[in-house]
């Protein structure tokens, strides 16, 4: 769709600039009427907007493109009788200039994660490095893990920027969505997880952000960054993002497993039980482990699964089973994994995720 509206701005403009042409007297164009110098300039101006516009991200897109679009009209408001099936363009363009104003403008969901993100990168935190001294109290099975991916002796983690592909749906008769998405996790007294994720559902575009910092987790969705479809939040969304938060932890940030906010009940060689306190919330979960040593399975009461508005919330066992280690800078992380939900009826899988980038302790921009 975003193809296919760059094309169409793009001979827009490019009319545009025929129309400059003959008002500078370089074509005959019988199709139009006259064009003074003055206008041919307003013409050349407007379709170089145009087709600046048409390739521009997102981001800058609504900007220009609303200017592209107001310069066009005027032009063309000049010459009605000749360039008004112009217009009919400029209302398309100007359909792509409020979707993009929606997504990537002061009051979308991209904004909030942007600005919450910078917020949480402005607060410093205290570093360190992780010692074998430090894994002395846990579980055997979570020290063999914190070695197996080479925790000892690295920096601990302050923060960390994730980015998956992947794909999800709401329900297992439900078709699959594609997704890119971006989060930032922050650790300290209270850590704070931000999640965005771009799908696209029925071909149309869909935004994803959760947000859980203080107390309070939020989950919002919206379809063309315009139609709210989702927003749940209170006690049952704090605690299910409690368990998401820690499941985060074990996986991506493994040396804050040493955080004295977990408390271990080892179960066997390859099992152990860790309750995870955030603010007023303890959670629990289970931590299974392969004989290399690699967590592998996080399987979890404590979350619920959200209705498809998100008003109400059924608690159910959550598991996300991962595969394929790999280093990321100076850690070894799993970068394949679903997300499953255990129901009455046997269970279904809601998310494949890939991994695509990692980076730790990301520095204020």
């Amino acid at each position: 769709m975003r193809w296919a509206l760059a094309a169409m701005m793009v001979l827009h403009g490019a009319i545009h600039l025929l129309g400059a042409a003959k008002g500078f007297g370089l074509v005959e164009l019988p199709q139009l009427a006259a064009i003074s110098r003055p206008q041919g300039v307003a013409w050349l101006v407007a379709g170089l907007a145009m087709l600046a516009a048409a390739f521009l991200p997102l981001r800058w897109f609504w900007v220009v493109g609303f200017v592209a679009v107001a310069l066009s009209q005027s032009v063309i408001v000049g010459a009605w009788h000749d360039a008004k099936f112009g217009t009919v363009a400029n209302v398309l363009v100007l359909a792509g200039v409020v979707y993009a104003f929606a997504a990537e403008g002061p009051f979308g969901l991209r904004a909030e994660y942007r600005e919450a993100v910078r917020s949480e990168l402005s607060r410093a935190r205290v570093g360190g490095v992780v010692t074998e001294a430090e894994l002395a109290p846990l579980p055997p099975p979570v020290q063999r893990y914190l070695r197996a991916v080479d925790a000892v002796g690295q920096p601990k983690v302050n923060n960390f920027k994730l980015t998956w592909k992947g794909r999800i749906r709401g329900g297992p008769t439900e078709p699959w969505m594609t997704f890119d998405a971006e989060q930032h996790n922050f650790y300290g007294a209270l850590p704070s997880r931000l999640f965005l994720m771009d799908a696209v559902m029925k071909g149309l575009p869909v935004d994803v952000f959760h947000r859980f910092e203080g107390e309070a987790a939020t989950f919002r969705v919206r379809v063309l960054s315009l139609v709210q479809l989702v927003f749940a939040k209170g006690p049952e969304m704090n605690r299910s993002e409690t368990v998401t938060i820690f499941n985060d932890l074990c996986f991506f940030a493994p040396a804050a497993l040493i955080d004295p906010a977990i408390q271990w009940e080892p179960l066997d060689e390859h099992h152990v039980r860790a309750r995870y306190t955030r603010g007023p919330h303890t959670i629990s979960a289970e931590l299974v482990f392969n004989d290399a040593g690699e967590l592998v399975d996080f399987v979890s009461d404590d979350r619920s699964m959200a209705s498809s508005d998100g008003k109400t919330f059924t608690p159910l066992r959550w598991t996300t089973p991962v595969r394929d280690y790999r280093t990321y800078g100076l850690h070894r992380v799993a970068s394949r994994g679903e997300a499953r939900w255990e129901t009455p009826d046997g269970g279904f899988v809601y998310g494949e995720f890939e991994v695509v980038g990692l980076e730790y302790d990301v520095a204020p921009r």
